[in-house]
């Protein structure tokens, strides 16, 4: 006697690559102020990005990596979650972190080199941006594990990218969130690219989502640049985790519009035609669509939030250049709680030399 197990994953799409509903829209899409929300939020995200890349070109900032093609995912992460959950980042969630609470100048502290950047003044249980490639999710899990042992009533969402799901620390990571029953959400961005590694040689999984069904964890997909289908999924999942009924993977079908970072060059490995393919599928567009048919929307307001977006961050850019650089010694004040006997000797010659001395 043969006994077969099945298992399904369930993908969620509400409007077209042009903003037009192909079905009926979900609770969400009743809430107005939120959506418009939701696209300022995209919109300053997006101007953000290209300052901060111009700033790297001219030596005023370090490696950054754009968020361009993101910002529905990240938007949607941060209006879905409590000002109690925690934020577990990879390097790609500026839109995230902005509805969190995090400033721009922090961003470009971080960005620049400046270790105060990862201090979040607005949301200090947030984590700090993680830039090693899904080790982000152990640390999720733990905060998980801690709120569940507090018995509190909070939840944690982690991002990783679609090359982080290849990795042991994610593997890991969803089966102890689906053994040990915790309140972590695991949001998966699959902008199709893991630095120069295409999605479809990076794993035989037909979906990245049904990795989820191994670690006994539900496992859904949405399309990455629909903001309906994003906050409704993160909604639900949030909702589910607050309720102590666990956590959840969520695959987030997008692209990677930009390079990997600004010490990339993307045109090396993928074409010119797939590029133009996937803006025609551009999640600001889309939504700026939607609103305008709607009659939420015009090209006056488009040009009147277009204009402050730039002044927000010019008004950033000024504070975040003329913010005094910390000492030397600051390479070394973050490494550890208490600083070795091997590096105090370093520490102060660097010191000695800040002051003047030999």
């Amino acid at each position: 006697m043969k006994q077969r197990f099945e298992f399904h994953v369930d993908s969620t799409r509400y409007l077209d690559d042009h903003g037009k509903p192909l079905d009926d829209l979900p609770a969400q899409a009743e809430d107005t102020e939120r959506t418009l929300a939701a696209y300022r939020n995209m919109v300053l995200t997006r101007t953000f990005d290209a300052k901060a890349i111009a700033l790297q070109r001219t030596g005023k900032c370090g490696t950054y990596p754009s968020v361009l093609g993101h910002e529905v995912i990240g938007t949607a992460i941060g209006q879905s979650l409590a000002k109690t959950d925690v934020f577990v980042p990879y390097y790609r969630d500026q839109a995230a972190h902005i509805l969190r609470g995090a400033s721009l100048v922090e961003m470009l502290l971080y960005w620049g080199g400046d270790e105060r950047g990862s201090a979040w003044k607005s949301c200090p249980e947030d984590l700090p941006i993680a830039v090693p490639i899904a080790t982000q999710c152990c640390h999720a899990v733990g905060v998980g594990s801690a709120i569940r042992i507090r018995g509190e009533e909070r939840a944690v969402v982690c991002c990783v990218g679609d090359g982080g799901t290849s990795k042991g620390d994610f593997l890991e990571s969803i089966n102890l969130a689906g053994a040990w029953h915790l309140p972590v959400v695991f949001m998966v961005i699959n902008n199709q690219w893991a630095i120069s590694t295409p999605r479809g040689i990076q794993t035989g999984a037909e979906t990245i989502a049904q990795k989820a069904i191994s670690a006994g964890l539900p496992g859904h997909i949405v399309d990455g640049n629909d903001y309906f289908s994003v906050i409704e999924a993160l909604d639900a999942a949030l909702e589910r985790a607050h309720a102590g009924k666990g956590g959840m993977v969520i695959e987030a079908v997008t692209y990677r519009l930009g390079d990997h970072t600004t010490a990339d060059d993307a045109t090396r490995y993928r074409s010119a035609e797939d590029l133009k393919k996937a803006w025609e599928k551009d999640g600001i567009k889309r939504l700026q669509n939607y609103l305008h048919d709607a009659g939420l929307w015009d090209p006056d307001k488009e040009k009147a939030l277009q204009a402050e977006c730039k002044q927000t961050v010019e008004k950033a850019v000024e504070e975040y250049l003329a913010t005094e650089a910390e000492p030397p010694t600051a390479m070394v004040d973050y490494l550890f709680e208490n600083l070795p006997v091997s590096l105090r000797a370093q520490r102060e010659r660097l010191a000695a030399k800040y002051r003047g001395g030999e």
